[in-house]
């Protein structure tokens, strides 16, 4: 099991501009969009291609991290973890109150 950190967790969220909730395909979408934006080999400038490419090292290396990070946590697939995490659980436990006009009446 690898050894983890929340400031190193942290700051590699931050550097892929991430909130502090993400799932994998936004991970993925957002190390994509750094590599466009600062991929070395679409710099025409010979200086800014440096620093280019030291921001693709650090954007690896945040990307490696998040991703090792994911695939150490363990996923529970108990029945109550699942409904936890349901994006519309809360739609279906509120549905009738907001559109039923039940919300607030006892």
């Amino acid at each position: 099991m690898a050894d983890f950190n929340f400031k190193e967790i942290d700051a590699a969220r931050k550097l892929l501009g991430l909130p502090s909730e993400a799932t994998l395909t936004e991970i993925k979408e957002a190390y994509r969009n750094k590599v466009r934006e600062y991929h070395p080999d679409k710099c025409q400038d010979e200086k800014k291609k440096g620093e280019n490419e030291k921001k693709m090292a650090q954007i690896n290396r945040a990307y490696k991290i998040l991703l090792n990070y994911i695939e150490e946590y363990k996923f529970s697939f108990k029945e109550e973890a699942v409904e936890r995490y349901r994006p519309d659980r809360d739609m279906r436990r509120f549905y009738q109150d907001w559109l039923g006009g039940g919300y607030g009446k006892r």
